[in-house]
Formats: structure tokens, C-alpha cells, sequence
């Protein structure tokens, strides 16, 4: 934007169009400042403790060994079984997600209870891991008198007490925990199904119909072909990811005598290595971030699109839609009241106190309310409740700004420095933390006190920051010319046009918040590796209540329901803004 005297009068000449709008903002000169802070983020503790694990994975005191430690630590003992489980968790959780979440949106679409069924999906999403790892191990309580679900396995298969079957047991302790998994995880599929399927017009299958094609044609030509070949990509991807990061779950939820039998490389290199970097432990933390970062590649190209997405013309509003057949609403039906009943065993068992809770199931004494009383009158739990919301708090702040900083320009980029971001910070965001734990340890020990509230913050902050500033970037180069030329004439500054673009993208914004702050708040891992003393959050101070599961169990499900209040509140009102999040900011 320049401006020129035309007959003596001060005239603006805005060169933004999609010809010149490369190179349009911001100046220059402000580019560089604008992106330090996300770079000296993700270069100090992203890039380089990925180097340094790269390097450590080959290496012993400097000198080179080759693959020596890769050897050592594929041949130890059950090393193959641990890599084999995390296979299986990539591939098979993530079709079983997808698939359900697909029958589930289209069941649920279109109907008077859809509504209803869609939002008692979303509450798991919602519940940190470590409450869903509290929630199962209350149901599967291998004993029949405490654990509904083994109760009912022991009825259906005619079993005593003591011959009932061991859900958490050595040989069906997985199966478990996926469905634990899986049941946190389907209500975010559900949305983002919904949201595609009400995007396709029913002109195309009224076409379709027109032709001769039945409901197959349909689905194909109308539906799967033109979005949700791209959403189930989209979908499986996501999933796939959130299954590498399953540590919360298992350490919380099975007993430390099967923990083995349910290991897999996010448990196996936090036991190798810790918080440090040693030789076996980075060479099993570069097969996992090759895996994790490969695959997550794989799919990111396999929806990829043209960049800057081309504007599509305003679409007619999607005529009316008939509702699902009868057996698919008793599916959506039948699959929410089955969702509700862990969160109903959670919350029947917190309703009791420490004897009763240990003694006997929730069905067989009157609640009394004593786990409660007792949590409320003490000081502990709600000490790491304020600290954990001021921590996330302060990580959601920085993390919106650094974004918001950066985005600015990136947004800007065309071809294929574009896509080349994109698929850089795509990757960045997806690094697991138990593979550069050690080198990060390094680096906080360089400019920060290890194990203070400051180091675990930064911590979350560089973690944060690459998700947050592609979906922001998305957004930005989302916008219609016409705003980005509303927000560059009003602002005279580019801060005052970076504030107004971000009025335009608030869906964007508050996804990123909510994301942010839910995952800050619902964190296990990082807390367990980079907390203090007089720095712990909620995620390790529930975890360590675990250790005593049974005696502890009423006041462990009280503190649960108590921790999970905030982040489900803040999802459930906030989940159109989520998934609009999610399927701009995550596609390209």
C-alpha cells in the first residue's frame, strides 16, 4: 500500500489482489522480527534436540558407533514385541476411530436426538487422558465386587467370582486400553464427519439419483469422492498421532504387572532413558520420530491442495436432508447411552468415600458424598488446580502471540516455500517429547533452573507454538481479499492490521486458545519430565494417587471429576470453532 497526491488530494493505492498479494505483508523489514520468537523457540528446543538425539542415536562419548545402539536396542528383550503393539496402535485404532466416527456422524445427522448424541460423544474428547486411564481401570477392576465390566463379562460368561474374566490381564490388557482410547477419541471424528457431510450440496445426489445410481453411487460419487476421502485422511491422520502419544494412558491404567504386555515405544524409551539422552534410548527415539513424522508426511501430501486455496464461489445453501434410517438413530442411540456409562462409574465412584469405594462397587452402599468433603477442605488438590490454570493460562497467552506474530507473514508465502512451511511446522508439531527429553534438559539447564515452573512453561510454549502458527497461517490465507483490504486501509500500523485480520479469523483464534490451553491442562508427559517440586501440575499430581489405586480410588475419582470440569466446559462451547480449526488448519 502506498501513498500518492492525485489534484493535490492524499490518495491510498491498495496493491493487495491475489496477483501481488506475495509479497504484500508485511514490509520487509518486519518479517524477520516477526518470526524470531517461533524460530528461536523451535530451533532451541525442537530442532536442535532433535539433532542432538540424531546425533546421540549414533554416537558414544563423541565417538562414532554407527548403528551400534540401533542393534543394541532392537535386540533386547521384547523390544520387537514393544515395536510390533505400536504398529498395531497406528494401523488399527485409527480405522476403528475413523470407521465409527463416519456410521456415527451420518447416524446422528438430521435427527431430533442427533444433537444430543453428538455432545455426549464430545465430553470424552474433552477429559485429560489420565482421568479416561482412571475411568477404564475403575471398570475393568479385575476383581467383580468393584469392576462393572468385569461384573458383567462374569455374568455373560457364566463365571465365578474368582474365575471372572481379567480384562486387564497379560493377554487382553490391550484390547483395553484401545478401547479406552477409542472411546475418547470418537466424538472428535464425529464432528469433523458432520461437519464435511453438511458441507456437500444435495445436488450432487440428487444428480446422481437422476442418473440411476442408488445409494452406493451415492455415496461414492456424491460423498466420498468429492470431501470425504480428503476429511477421512484428515481424520485417520489425527489419530494416528494422538496414538503415539498414549503414555498418560498406560501408566495410569494398567497395573505395574502387565505394564510390559501393554508397552509400546512411548513408554519403552521413557523407561530406557528418562529425562536424559543415552545411546539406546535415542536410537529408539529416532526409529519412533521417523515413524511418527514419516507417516504423518505421508498423509499431509496425500491431501494436499493447491496454495493459496483458490476461493470458491458462494455455495447455495444445502437443501433439506432426509433423515437417517431407523436402525441407524438406534445405532447414534444405543452408542450414546454406552458412552455415558464410564462417565457415570466415574462419577458414581467419587460420590463415595475411601472404605466404601476400596470394599465394594458403587452400586452395592448409598453415596455419602465423603471423598469430596475431604478434597475441599484440604489444600492440596486445589494448590496444583491454581497453579496448573496459571500455567495454562500463560502458555496459551504466549503461544497465541508468537503464533499470531508469526502467521502474519507466513501467510503470505506462495508455491512452494508454502507448502515447504507447512510441512515444516506439520512435522515440528508432531514430535514426541519423550524423544528429545534429554536435550531439552540440556538446553533448560542452560537459561533456566530444570524442573521450575519457567522451564516447564517454555517447554509447553515450543511445543505449542508450530500447531498453533499452521493453523493461524491457514487462516490468514483463507481470508477474502475484500477483508485483507478492509484491515490494511484501517490499520495504520501492521499491528493494527494483524489485529483486525485476527477479528476476521476469531474461529481460528479461539481454537487455537482452547486447544492450547485444554492441552496444557490435560498434560501428563511433560509435566512427569520437566516439573519440580514447586512446580507440579495436575496431570503427575493425579498420576501419583494411582500408585495406591484401590484404597485411594474415591478420592482419586472426586479429584478426576473435579479436574475435568474446566477443560470440558471450554470444548463443549467451543467446539464449532474446534473443528473449524481443525479442518482448515490441518489439510494443508
Amino acid at each position: 500500500m502506498s501513498q500518492v497526491r492525485v489534484l493535490g488530494e492524499l490518495a491510498v493505492l491498495d496493491d493487495v489482489g491475489p496477483p501481488r498479494r506475495g509479497r504484500a505483508y508485511p514490509a520487509a523489514g518486519a518479517t524477520s522480527a516477526l518470526l524470531l520468537p517461533a524460530a528461536v523457540l523451535l530451533g532451541g528446543l525442537v530442532l536442535w534436540p532433535v539433532l542432538r538425539t540424531m546425533h546421540a542415536s549414533v554416537t558414544t562419548d563423541g565417538r562414532w558407533v554407527g548403528a551400534e545402539h540401533f542393534r543394541t536396542a532392537l535386540a533386547a528383550p521384547g523390544t520387537g514385541a514393544v515395536v510390533g503393539r505400536t504398529v498395531l496402535w497406528a494401523l488399527l485404532v485409527p480405522a476403528v476411530v475413523t470407521a465409527l466416527g463416519y456410521l456415527l456422524a451420518a447416524a446422528s445427522r438430521r435427527s431430533q436426538e442427533g444433537g444430543l448424541v453428538r455432545l455426549i460423544l464430545l465430553v470424552p474428547v474433552a477429559l485429560p487422558l489420565v482421568v479416561t486411564g482412571v475411568t477404564f481401570r475403575l471398570m475393568y477392576d479385575p476383581d467383580p465386587r468393584r469392576g462393572l465390566a468385569t461384573l458383567v463379562a462374569a455374568r455373560l460368561t457364566g463365571r465365578s467370582y474368582d474365575d471372572a474374566p481379567q480384562l486387564l490381564g497379560p493377554g487382553l490388557v490391550t484390547v483395553a486400553l484401545m478401547s479406552a482410547f477409542v472411546w475418547a477419541w470418537v466424538g472428535l471424528a464425529v464432528l469433523v464427519f458432520r461437519s464435511a457431510l453438511d458441507a456437500v450440496p444435495s445436488s450432487l445426489a440428487d444428480a446422481v439419483r437422476a442418473y440411476g445410481g442408488g445409494r452406493r453411487h451415492v455415496l461414492w460419487d456424491a460423498q466420498w469422492r468429492p470431501l470425504l476421502l480428503r476429511t477421512t485422511a484428515v481424520v485417520f491422520a489425527l489419530v494416528a498421532v494422538g496414538t503415539s502419544r498414549t503414555f498418560d494412558l498406560i501408566l495410569v491404567m494398567t497395573p505395574g504387572s502387565v505394564r510390559d504386555e501393554a508397552s509400546v515405544l512411548a513408554l519403552r524409551i521413557w523407561q530406557t532413558s528418562g529425562g536424559t539422552t543415552t545411546g539406546d534410548g535415542a536410537a529408539l527415539g529416532v526409529v519412533w520420530l521417523v515413524a511418527v513424522v514419516g507417516g504423518i508426511m505421508v498423509a499431509a501430501l496425500f491431501v494436499r491442495q493447491a496454495w493459496p486455496p483458490p476461493r470458491a464461489e458462494a455455495a447455495p445453501e444445502p437443501g433439506p436432508v432426509a433423515p437417517p434410517r431407523r436402525v441407524f438413530r438406534l445405532l447414534a442411540a444405543g452408542a450414546a447411552i454406552a458412552w455415558l456409562v464410564p462417565l457415570g462409574v466415574l462419577v458414581a465412584t467419587s460420590a463415595h468415600g475411601r472404605v466404601d469405594a476400596a470394599a465394594r462397587g458403587w452400586w452395592s452402599a448409598p453415596p455419602n458424598g465423603e471423598s469430596y468433603r475431604d478434597l475441599i477442605t484440604g489444600t492440596e488438590l486445589w494448590r496444583t488446580l491454581g497453579f496448573t490454570l496459571l500455567l495454562a493460562s500463560a502458555v496459551t497467552a504466549t503461544v497465541l502471540v508468537v503464533a499470531l506474530l508469526a502467521a502474519y507473514p507466513l501467510a503470505w508465502l506462495t508455491g512452494p516455500a508454502a507448502q515447504a512451511t507447512g510441512l515444516v511446522l506439520l512435522a515440528a508439531s508432531v514430535v514426541p517429547i519423550q524423544v528429545i527429553a534429554g536435550p531439552v534438559n540440556e538446553v533448560l539447564g542452560l537459561v533456566l533452573s530444570s524442573g521450575t515452573a519457567q522451564g516447564l512453561a517454555l517447554v509447553h510454549i515450543a511445543l505449542g507454538v508450530p500447531f498453533a502458527v499452521l493453523v493461524l497461517r491457514n487462516a490468514f490465507a483463507d481470508l477474502p481479499v475484500e477483508q485483507v483490504r478492509d484491515a490494511r486501509l484501517g490499520g495504520r500500523r501492521w499491528w493494527h492490521t494483524l489485529r483486525r485480520l485476527a477479528r476476521h479469523n476469531l474461529s481460528a483464534v479461539v481454537a487455537v486458545s482452547v486447544l492450547e490451553f485444554v492441552q496444557v491442562w490435560n498434560d501428563l508427559v511433560v509435566g512427569r519430565l520437566f516439573s519440580g517440586p514447586g512446580a507440579s501440575p495436575l496431570g503427575p499430581f493425579l498420576a501419583e494417587q494411582t500408585r495406591s489405586f484401590v484404597s485411594n480410588s474415591g478420592a482419586l475419582a472426586a479429584s478426576s471429576v473435579l479436574a475435568s470440569v474446566l477443560p470440558v466446559v471450554l470444548v463443549v462451547l467451543s467446539r464449532r470453532h474446534l473443528v473449524a480449526g481443525l479442518v482448515s488448519g490441518g489439510v494443508r
